[in-house]
């Protein structure tokens, strides 16, 4: 069918090689990665998502759907691409919240913060909702509530047929458990719904030293994990940026009485020369702000390991050319069994690699290196919502819960209608 017939099927805006747009639409957040996709829809609604993919049925073609393109894996060569930027509807009540498929977190948590309350979501407020929550989403407050696809209450799809659908534990139980941590691969997404979480007060920030206090800031961060309540989260940061100093760093937070948080990491204080500290209460909606993350696509080359503990090479080893190394403390509720394909994390840790630059090569080896550095502690796993291009989805899930996956795909889109960033059958 051709792209007249596309445009005839839709009416979003169409998309295809040559129209003015079209670089920039099927754009990545990460610009080392290219999309080869044959055609971009930004879908007017859920009815339009419906109708795209009866086309695509009836075509032999095959569909990935991405609101902002983070975690893009570039395995796309020929698809349409599914742009849901237009599902914006949000509604927070009673400690529930309904998102659209295009809604992002700062959204979330600009609306549930003058409630009292927070979603689960990560260190940045531009990732999509619903793209974070299928990968699982590994939230600053996941030790104490779980994942964030454990919050979710119903799922509205598309499946590989054009139907609308409300999936929930009782209606469809084994596709409720897939999408809820297990990625795209089993239906279009257009709105979620889900748990919200008492959060009247958060404490944190991030405290900056030189690198020369690393192996103190280090033994607190080794100290504070392992005496840390499920409601303080810490997290280790190295940084290398071009033209600067190299640093050390802790990003924290705690759901609780700032006081009670204070008091908790007091142990930071005793670390002698700190180049900032900006500790204190911290509005819901500007949990972003921690981490700093960047708000427009970026070009990066990221890595990350689970780590079954840590190990002193984390802190000695050189990290140049990469810009930084983060590790995160997990454990707590993210250790426990949970409802969906996400699973357990028993791995203690989670370590985070990231560089850039014109030799993507160097940094490349230099992961590798320092992956072969740390390797006592390196579980060989990592989470589904954090894998690389190159990486699939059986480094992420136990053999088990990928065949379950599998059979899942195999029965509810037979045709190959749907493609995840990593698809579960390959």
């Amino acid at each position: 069918m051709s792209g007249t017939d596309l445009r005839r099927a839709v009416r979003g805006r169409v998309l295809e090689p040559g129209d003015d747009g079209f670089d920039a639409a099927r754009r990545a957040w990460n610009l080392t990665v290219d999309q080869p996709v044959s055609a971009v829809v930004e879908a007017a609604d859920a009815e339009d998502v419906a109708a795209l993919v009866r086309y695509a049925r009836r075509s032999g073609r095959t569909v990935t759907a991405q609101a902002s393109g983070h975690d893009a894996s570039g395995d796309v060569d020929g698809v349409i691409l599914l742009r849901t930027g237009r599902l914006d509807e949000l509604r927070v009540r009673d400690r529930l919240a309904r998102a659209g498929a295009g809604v992002n977190w700062g959204r979330v948590l600009a609306a549930a913060g003058p409630e009292g309350l927070t979603g689960l979501a990560g260190s940045s407020p531009v990732v999509n909702v619903t793209g974070y929550t299928l990968g699982g989403g590994l939230s600053w407050f996941g030790r104490r509530h779980g994942w964030a696809a454990d919050s979710v209450r119903a799922f509205d799809v598309v499946d590989a047929e054009g139907e609308q659908a409300r999936v929930t534990a009782s209606s469809d139980p084994e596709l409720f458990w897939g999408l809820k941590g297990g990625g795209g691969d089993f239906a279009l997404v257009t709105a979620l719904e889900f748990d919200l979480h008492p959060a009247c007060t958060v404490y944190g920030g991030r405290v900056v030293w030189p690198a020369e206090r690393a192996g103190e800031v280090f033994e607190t961060f080794r100290k504070l994990t392992g005496e840390a309540p499920p409601e303080l989260t810490v997290w280790f940061n190295r940084f290398a940026f071009p033209g600067a100093p190299p640093m050390v760093a802790l990003d924290l937070t705690y759901l609780g009485d700032p006081s009670e948080g204070a008091a908790l990491v007091r142990a930071i204080d005793a670390i002698d020369g700190p180049i900032s500290d900006d500790r204190g209460l911290v509005a819901v909606a500007d949990l972003g702000g921690i981490a700093g993350e960047p708000a427009r696509p970026t070009a990066s080359l990221p890595r990350a390991e689970l780590l079954t503990g840590l190990d002193e090479s984390l802190v000695t080893e050189p990290i140049e050319p990469l810009i930084s190394i983060q590790i995160r403390h997990l454990s707590g509720a993210l250790a426990e069994p949970g409802t969906g394909a996400s699973g357990a994390l028993p791995e203690p840790y989670l370590l985070q690699m990231v560089g850039g630059g014109p030799d993507p090569a160097r940094v490349r080896a230099k992961q590798v290196g320092l992956v072969e550095r740390f390797e006592a502690v390196i579980a060989g796993r990592k989470p589904y919502t954090l894998l690389t291009p190159d990486e699939t989805a059986a480094d992420a899930f136990p053999a088990p819960t990928l065949a379950r996956l599998r059979a899942l795909k195999r029965s509810r889109d037979p045709h190959g209608v749907f493609r995840a960033n990593h698809p579960v059958l390959t």
